[in-house]
């Protein structure tokens, strides 16, 4: 079986005096993806946050054998994290291609970063196309192609995707994830993602973690959880 490459034990996350997450446990293997799966305010943004290090949490996150909990974010980006946040988090008026090397600025292998603007153009052509126009001016579906080539330029360990499809066309939800599954096969990328559509992230997933109120209640294969009906119906609504 293949190692871990992210664990997490007995995770507590709060804001202020408000705990969100009861002490979960998740693993992320290595060249694996891993999905959240819940309802809003489940906890699964906060998740994601939480392997950051942009909330208050207590228990254990630990990367390839690495305890990250308690480092500073910019610290745990240079040990190979990128989050791609819900909401895209573009520089608006930069450019597309200003945005790609605001994802390389921890890298010093600089030769490497300008050759992997090919590389990133080459699973998203569109963004060759925009690279010197103004990002706010970019379609959804291309700030979130956007979004994630900037986390790509990181070379990232482990890309973490918070609702990747929210507010785009099933088409470009289909293209992306299609890309999102040639990244992770091309490049063993580990990934952890968080996904509103449960059967679009079952599909691309190996395993998969169900919350409630900040709790797991279910987990195990992604292909498991798929064909559970009654997992289905009561938990994921299809």
């Amino acid at each position: 079986m293949t190692e871990a490459l992210l664990q997490v034990r007995k995770l507590h996350a709060q804001y202020g005096p408000t705990r969100v997450l009861h002490g979960i446990d998740f693993d992320v293997r290595t060249g694996g993806i891993t999905t959240i799966l819940g309802a809003n305010g489940a906890g699964k943004t906060t998740t994601l946050r939480a392997m950051c290090g942009m909330v208050r949490t207590e228990g254990e996150i630990t990367l390839a054998g690495q305890r990250i909990d308690g480092k500073a974010t910019e610290a745990i980006v240079r040990m190979g994290v990128a989050h791609v946040p819900d909401g895209r988090g573009t520089f608006m008026h930069l450019t597309a291609e200003e945005n790609l090397r605001m994802g390389a600025y921890t890298r010093r292998d600089r030769a490497q970063v300008e050759a992997d603007y090919e590389r990133i153009y080459q699973y998203f052509p569109r963004l060759r196309e925009r690279r010197k126009q103004q990002a706010g001016t970019l379609s959804g579906g291309e700030q979130q192609m956007l979004a994630v080539s900037r986390a790509l330029m990181l070379r990232p360990r482990l890309l973490l995707l918070d609702e990747p499809s929210f507010g785009l066309a099933p088409r470009i939800v289909q293209e992306l994830f299609a890309i999102f599954r040639e990244i992770n096969q091309k490049e063993g990328s580990s990934m952890l993602l968080v996904e509103q559509n449960a059967a679009l992230a079952l599909k691309l997933a190996d395993h998969a973690y169900l919350l409630e109120t900040g709790r797991v209640v279910i987990s195990g294969s992604a292909e498991s959880i798929r064909n559970d009906e009654a997992v289905r119906r009561s938990y994921l609504g299809y």
